[in-house]
């Protein structure tokens, strides 16, 4: 039989009362400031001298993760300005601030005009350094900020082809009939979709065989200069992407530019076959191309977790100086995954953290430029 009698509780329903906790007797105890006393006091820790509680801790040093932490958090504020007052600062609103002004949708923002065409060769014989990704999105951050550019595609691969979207299949006119059948850059630059101003020379796998076919023609190391010459339509930069080698396809390209932007891997095996391309430019320089000079070194897939890029940063920053771009071009997945969509990261996401940089680095680029 069930009983009808109405159960007392003494807490709410369905809770038991939480036992308070026991308050430590810490009396005539020497606390650090911040803590209490039984008194309720707080008291500080004698001079000259730290509490046991403070012997016990230790703290790492945090200086290169602050270094790499504030450097981030430069590059940010100025791509994308501090929030002003009363503004909410969200991650959600940053990027997309941050995406705008990668984008720049109303073209408000240009960057600074060169004096005159720079021809730009981008050149290093270590594969992987990020020679094709730099030249990519530099020429679309270029182009959606006032400037026109010109891509000529000269690794047989076509991986810069790729990368804007263009079509560069056998059979496609490209940098190959320009070399080896005289052919004009006018004839076989093709408008990049990205971004207005961007026109782009693809590379077909037939330029695998165009060291070959010109071993007998006259200055044959001069073909790419003089195509460049003859070019006549208003441009202010022209980004060359070599092959990583230090064949007849990079001394063409060498040739035929006017400043060299060396990309370096934050990493050991890229600064090993430095010293050989340097030697080669300075040969270039003597014998084939005087006004020939390296003026950009851009640090590439920087990894702030290790202290061997932190290493390499600051040995390659201590030999060349103001060569090298302020800014760093991290790891990051966004910049690896745009290829596959035949995009930069520019137009692929704008607000990452790849993205921005490569914006950051071609803002310094035409600023030194325009001087």
């Amino acid at each position: 039989m069930t009983s009808t009698n109405r159960v007392r509780r003494p807490s709410s329903i369905g809770w038991l009362p939480e036992p308070t906790p026991p308050i430590p007797d810490i009396k005539g105890v020497t606390v650090p400031i911040g803590w209490i006393d039984g008194d309720g006091a707080g008291e500080s820790p004698p001079e000259g001298g730290s509490s046991s509680e403070d012997d016990r801790v230790t703290h790492e040093p945090t200086a290169t993760l602050d270094a790499s932490r504030t450097r981030i958090r430069s590059v940010l504020d100025d791509a994308v300005g501090a929030p002003r007052d009363g503004e909410l600062d969200t991650p959600i609103m940053r990027e997309a601030a941050q995406a705008v002004r990668v984008l720049n949708p109303t073209r408000d923002s240009t960057f600074p005009r060169p004096g005159r065409r720079r021809v730009i060769t981008v050149a290093n014989q270590k594969g992987g350094v990020g020679k094709t990704t730099s030249t990519v999105n530099l020429a679309v951050a270029f182009a959606l900020h006032g400037l026109k550019v010109l891509v000529i595609d000269l690794d047989p691969q076509g991986n810069a082809s790729t990368g804007l979207g263009v079509d560069h299949g056998s059979g496609t006119p490209s940098i190959y009939e320009v070399l080896v059948e005289g052919a004009s850059l006018a004839e076989t630059a093709v408008p990049v979709e990205q971004a207005p101003d961007l026109l782009c020379v693809p590379a077909t796998i037939d330029l695998a065989g165009a060291e070959i076919e010109l071993v007998s023609v006259v200055a044959r190391e001069h073909r790419l200069r003089k195509a460049i010459e003859a070019y006549e339509s208003e441009v202010d930069y022209i980004l060359v992407d070599c092959p990583p080698s230090l064949g007849l396809l990079t001394v063409n390209a060498l040739v035929a530019g006017d400043e060299v932007l060396i990309p370096i891997q934050c990493e050991y095996y890229a600064l090993e076959g430095l010293g050989q391309l340097l030697q080669n430019i300075e040969l270039i320089q003597a014998h084939l191309n005087d006004g020939l000079r390296v003026s950009t070194i851009l640090l590439t897939m920087y990894d702030g977790r290790t202290k061997l890029a932190d290493q390499v940063a600051q040995e390659v920053r201590r030999h060349f100086g103001d060569l090298v771009l302020d800014v760093v071009i991290p790891r990051s997945v966004r910049v690896s995954e745009a290829p596959g969509y035949g995009q930069s990261v520019m137009t692929y996401d704008p607000g990452s953290r790849g993205a921005l940089t490569y914006f950051e680095a071609a803002r310094q680029m035409a600023q030194r430029g325009s001087r």
